[in-house]
């Protein structure tokens, strides 16, 4: 198989041999496949074997893969160029949308990734408050950056400890690791050291350990406590931004972060990220303030075109309302399928982002998805798989809809799904 002999090429000159680590199934052993080409709901193997796609570049093909509206801007921008390092009109376009359809966003900049946005808003709110520690919740990932890629310690309220190799341990000492969804754990920290803390940043809805929400009340108790004590509240809405809605999961929730990080969608599948918030806030940022932050190819015309192209699509009538609807249609199938098994389960699902746990506890936080029955995923995933239906190579992973899926896509999977649950 040529996706075998690729693999064990790219072992020889790239680390583990890919270029990003859940690609590798190191969650469900074997070896990941190689796509060749993509369309609509669907990818296909450099072996000609073609699946329903669930993935979908980890969510920024929003509208399937090569839409016509992206595929045939970014060909017409191409043609002026493909980069400037030159401010161009179409970030200019971009920033007015992103603060139009985010009512929290008063001014916002451009980089190149979801790592980025993070660690600049890091960044900016450390010079804002002019402190230095910043809180993060355990099983929230907001990229690889040093502050950030820091896991829980010992006890509930501590300090954080490196969670990759690499990472010095005065860097994470700057960071404090609590329990997502649990309040007293939020408030005994912020009553013993609140004012010394910069910032809270927190995936609205954490979507890199599974897919948690957040219990009632608890997302305006940051908004809340962070006031209190002069922090700043960062929603990292990387995944669900313009994914969930115009105004992502702070349109859902009603609530008013000091500062936002996006990603993904806005880029229609090329690399993007933005970081926006207070217009005081963000003056901060060099060259008007002290707060260094840059970046040669931010705001990339063929990006923002593309980004843009994305969002005009989202707008119209078919765009979000047809969303929640698939998204509606494939729970309620996928919830009858499991209760007629008898398959212990909890779905997560809020408009295209979905996560099927194979448990019959709650699941408020990381350590609730950790204890799922992950042989019996692994084996759900290879069964799926090999019948042509593509979901993340990991139980700790979100899956995501597109524009491209029909009913009858989702239909196709439910039967797979039902296959396979039969022969587990």
């Amino acid at each position: 198989m040529l996706s075998k002999k690729l693999f064990a090429a790219a072992k020889e000159v790239i680390p583990g041999g890919v270029n990003s680590p859940v690609r590798a199934f190191r969650n469900v052993g074997g070896e990941p496949f190689f796509v060749r080409r993509a369309a609509g709901s669907r990818i296909e193997d450099v072996d000609g074997k073609t699946y329903i796609d669930y993935i979908g570049s980890w969510g920024p093909n929003i509208l399937g893969h090569a839409p016509v509206a992206i595929t045939n801007t970014i060909h017409e921008v191409a043609k002026s160029g493909v980069s400037f390092g030159i401010p161009n009109p179409f970030e200019v376009e971009m920033a007015r949308r992103i603060c139009e359809w985010v009512p929290s966003v008063e001014k916002v900049r451009m980089c190149n990734s979801g790592t980025e946005a993070t660690m600049s808003a890091i960044r900016l709110a450390r010079g804002f408050t002019q402190r230095d520690r910043i809180v993060k919740f355990n099983g929230c990932y907001h990229g690889h950056s040093d502050s950030l890629l820091v896991a829980a310690g010992s006890g509930a309220l501590t300090h954080g400890e490196p969670d990759s190799a690499g990472v010095p341990a005065d860097f994470a000492r700057n960071t404090i690791v609590l329990p997502y969804n649990d309040p007293a754990a939020l408030e005994e920290l912020f009553e013993k050291e609140g004012e010394t803390i910069a910032a809270i940043i927190v995936e609205s809805y954490p979507a890199n350990a599974g897919f948690v929400l957040p219990k009632p009340g608890y997302l305006d108790l940051l908004s809340s406590i962070t006031r209190k004590y002069g922090a700043l509240l960062i929603f990292d809405e990387v995944m669900t931004g313009f994914r969930l809605g115009k105004a992502g999961v702070q349109g859902l929730e009603n609530i008013t972060p000091d500062l936002s990080c996006f990603g993904k969608v806005i880029g229609g599948g090329l690399p993007v990220g933005a970081f926006g918030g207070r217009a005081d806030v963000m003056d901060m940022l060099a060259p008007v303030g002290p707060v260094y932050q840059a970046g040669t190819l931010s705001g990339n015309p063929l990006a923002m075109a593309a980004g843009l192209a994305q969002l005009r699509e989202l707008e119209k009538p078919s765009g979000f309302p047809r969303l929640e609807m698939l998204g509606a249609h494939f729970e309620k199938g996928l919830r009858s399928l499991l209760e007629t098994k008898g398959v212990p389960h909890r779905i997560h699902r809020v408009g295209s982002m979905f996560c099927l746990f194979f448990t019959d506890r709650e699941i408020v936080n990381v350590d609730d998805v950790m204890k799922q029955d992950l042989g019996f995923f692994k084996k759900f995933f290879w069964g799926c798989l090999d019948k042509g239906i593509y979901i993340a190579p990991s139980p700790y992973e979100t899956g995501f809809l597109s524009l491209a899926h029909t009913e009858a896509d989702l239909d196709d999977t439910l039967s797979v799904f039902d296959e396979v649950l039969s022969g587990i």
